[in-house]
């Protein structure tokens, strides 16, 4: 999870109107606002997921952020944090996990099938890859929602 702060000149509940108008409209994007009870505004923004396999494809990040008031007058601070969709974590640990369950069988002795050598070593390579693909794929698709929503604050 990354997190990132910045300060808009604009009061927290501006800011929030401004990001509704602005990303409710979007196809494809699940946006959510609400108000706290300390005068605090949090939404959510993530991709639309459908299917299992969209996850390859499709951005999986999930932007959680809170709008709050700084000490001055007209100024808003903004915390914004990025996570995993639960499915893409899932998919990875599964494959990791699997393949290191083959591979402690034969490891242990329970079974000597060269078949197991080559299930245990598939699943824990495409656990593996997906796993550093995705690391990669996360930093460009936060770089882009960070341009987003820095775009719409600015105006």
């Amino acid at each position: 999870m990354q997190t990132w702060n910045f300060k808009v000149q604009n009061n927290p509940l501006e800011t929030g109107k401004q990001l509704q108008a602005s990303l409710a409209s979007v196809n494809g994007l699940v946006f959510s606002m609400n108000t706290t009870k300390n005068n605090a505004i949090t939404f959510k923004i993530r991709k639309r997921i459908l299917y299992a396999w969209y996850l390859i494809y499709q951005n999986y990040i999930i932007v959680d952020g809170k709008l709050s008031e700084s000490g001055t007058e007209g100024e808003t601070n903004v915390e914004v944090s990025f996570t995993k969709h639960f499915l893409m974590r899932l998919i990875i640990f599964t494959h990791i996990f699997l393949g290191l369950g083959f591979l402690l069988v034969i490891i242990s002795g329970v079974s000597s099938n060269a078949s197991m050598y080559i299930i245990g070593g598939i699943l824990l390579a495409i656990g593996l890859f997906i796993w550093y693909d995705e690391r990669k794929r996360t930093n460009k698709k936060i770089q882009e929602f960070k341009t987003l929503i820095s775009g719409i604050m600015t105006f």
